[in-house]
This record gives C-alpha cells, structure tokens and sequence, in this order.
C-alpha cells in the first residue's frame, strides 16, 4: 500500500511540476503542438518511474493493477497532458491492449512496442457517417474482400480520434465471415484522412479525423485477431476504455473543482466572501458528492475487473454515471468561477467544462446505455 500511496504522489507531483506549466492555449486543436509538448514530458516520465502504468512489466510498463492505477490515472488527468505523457491515453492505451490480447509477435514486433515506447501514435477507426455505424455498431458499412491473398478495405469513417498525425490504425469492416479487425498504415495510398474535424473538446491527442478508405489494399497479415470476430474484440477494449476515461477525466473535474474553490475562497460580493455564501457551499457540496460517488463506482469496476469478473453492467452504469456526474461538477466550477470561469485565457475551468461535454456521447451515449441497461435488467428475473 506504500509504494502505491508513493506512486500516486510522484504522479501528482509530476503534473505539478511539469505538465501543467507545459500547458498552453497554443495546443488547442493543433496535434503538431501537443505531440511536441509530449515529446518533452514523457522522457522525463520513464526517468521517473511512471511511463505505461498499464502494461505489463515485460513490455515496459509498470504491471498496476486496475485498482492500483485508478488513482494513477485520476493524478494524471489533472492535466490534458499527464495522460498522454504517461502514455496511457485514449486510443493509444486501449490499442496497446487490442495489440497485446489478439496481435501476432510480428504485429506486436511492429506497433506494440514502437507505440508503446511513444515513437508512434495511433487510432481505431469504427465510426462512419450515416447510415453506417455510431452507437450502434451493427450498422457497420465499411467493407473488406479478399483479393490476390490480400484484403481490399472501402469506406468511410469519421470523429476518428487520434488520426491526424497516426502512424497506424486499427479499423473495423465488415467480411463475408463477419466484422474484423485491420492494421492499417496510414501511408497506405488507399487510405486518405481527409480533414481534421475541430470537436468541441480542445485537447484530443491527434485530434479527430475523417478518413476515407478506397480500393485501399493490405496484406493478409493485416487482420488483428480472427476474420470475423471483430465486434467481440471491439467489446472486449470498450468496457476498460469507459473505465479508463472515467477516472482520467475525474482528475479533469477535480482540477476544475480546485480552480473554483481558490476563486470562491479569495472573491467577495455585497461584503461576503463567495464562500461564505450557502449558495456556493452547496454547490461545493455537491460536486464532492458527484466525485466521491463517481470515484467508489469506478473502484468497485476496477475492483471486479482485477478478478475477472463480468463487468458488461457495471461499466456501462458506470459510464453513464460518471460522465454526467463530472459534467455537473464542471458546470458548478464555471457557474461559481462567474465570467472568470467563461474565459478561456484566464482559467482552465471553461476548456476543462468543453473537455467533459462530450464523454455523455463518446463510447456509448448515455441514452444509448440507458436503454440497454433497462432492457437488460427488466429481462433479468432477479
């Protein structure tokens, strides 16, 4: 327990000192800029001791557990950069995992270990553009044939995450044997990325990409896992990717949080402190409650995850929970902030609030899970 409660200090420590001075309005939408910054932090996270919390020790990485790095990962979201500079952020994490679970050693020899040394980037691209897949995955359009013993990739994906600026990425289509999974090089003359989409969250690694992938042709070695079994493997990187982004954004929302309790505690209005007010006392309440209930649910996912247990319900209640949680406790910090906490140059409270809009809809809208959820539970005779 004391090298644990050690290591989530040297992380803090490190997003004190480092990333967070690093930060900077300049990497707003620019990939270019924040892959610089990165370049800058994560030697100085190996010299620490705290780069790949996730992965295995004999692939360079720390060996956590899910519950030994749920405080790691809150730590590090206190800043956009700690994350990446950890490298355990979205998509990256999640494909190093794909990588590690169905990857060959070749495949593993050629993006695994350059990915996770932090020499390339990556992406997984499975959302398309109507009437293709989005929160439902069934509607899948992209498509793959076999041809010449190779494979012939056409479609069209967008809101791909991480793509600006890729080396690789991991793209789901449909075969006649089923959904799976391709690597493909983002070199690969069939594959375009047509446009950097500017999402309302400012500092997405690599940003968010279209791509277009025409008569686009790849080896036979290029399948990730089994011809077919694509949707199983998306499912098995979805439920430690919602995980994952919760408790990276619950430091985002703890930042935030922090940011409009120093702001309350120094601001007076009409002769009174803000925080002598009990109008700002129970917003501040209120966001501790969100983040406490938000972390004990994450732990409790965590905890089931590190003894193999299902957690198809919890993670996706978990989710919905969370993002809407995190969400509130933003949208508390901005109100409490007053104009302060609408200015983008003067605080981190707004980008931090534009950062957390979209988890309601990314991996799975909150709607969407609801529904499932329901379904599940009024099926269920317990």
């Amino acid at each position: 327990m004391s090298g644990r409660v050690d290591l989530v200090a040297r992380v803090r420590r490190f997003v004190e000192r480092h990333c967070i001075p690093l930060e900077s309005k300049a990497h707003v939408h620019d990939p270019a800029a924040l892959d610089a910054a990165l370049a800058q932090l994560r030697p100085v996270a190996r010299e620490l001791g705290l780069y790949l919390p996730q992965m295995p020790v004999e692939q360079g990485g720390l060996g956590l557990s899910w519950v030994e790095r749920a405080a790691v990962f809150e730590e590090a979201g206190r800043s956009y950069l700690g994350p990446a500079a950890l490298n355990c952020a979205a998509p990256d994490q999640p494909n190093m995992i794909s990588l590690l679970r169905q990857g060959t050693p070749e495949q593993q020899r050629r993006y695994l270990r350059p990915l996770a040394e932090g020499r390339m980037r990556s992406c997984f691209a499975m959302t398309e553009p109507a009437p293709g897949a989005g929160s439902d995955p069934s509607m899948l359009c992209t498509t793959a044939r076999r041809e010449g013993g190779g494979w012939v990739i056409d479609g069209h994906k967008w809101f791909i995450t991480g793509a600006v600026g890729a080396a690789f990425c991991i793209v789901l289509a449909q075969t006649g044997e089923g959904p799976t999974q391709f690597i493909v090089d983002m070199d690969n003359p069939g594959l375009e990325c047509v446009r950097a989409i500017r999402a309302i969250d400012p500092y997405a690694v690599g940003g968010h990409g279209e791509l277009r992938f025409t008569a686009c042709r790849v080896a036979a070695d290029a399948v990730l896992g089994e011809v077919g079994r694509g949707f199983v493997y998306a499912q098995q990187r979805l439920e430690p990717a919602r995980l994952s982004h919760c408790l990276r954004l619950m430091g985002r929302a703890r930042r935030a949080l922090e940011a409009a309790q120093a702001y309350v505690r120094e601001r007076s209005s009409f002769g009174d402190r803000l925080a002598d007010l009990q109008q700002i006392q129970a917003m501040v309440a209120d966001c501790h409650i969100d983040l406490h209930a938000s972390r004990l649910m994450s732990l409790d996912c965590a905890r089931r995850m590190d003894e193999g247990l299902a957690v198809k319900t919890e993670s996706a209640m978990t989710k919905v929970f969370v993002s809407e949680a995190l969400n509130r406790i933003a949208d508390r910090a901005a109100q409490m902030c007053g104009a302060l906490g609408m200015s983008e140059d003067d605080s981190p409270v707004a980008l931090i609030l534009r950062e957390l809009r979209p988890f309601r809809i990314y991996d799975g809208a909150s709607e969407l899970h609801r529904a499932t959820l329901g379904r599940r539970f009024l099926s269920s005779k317990t």
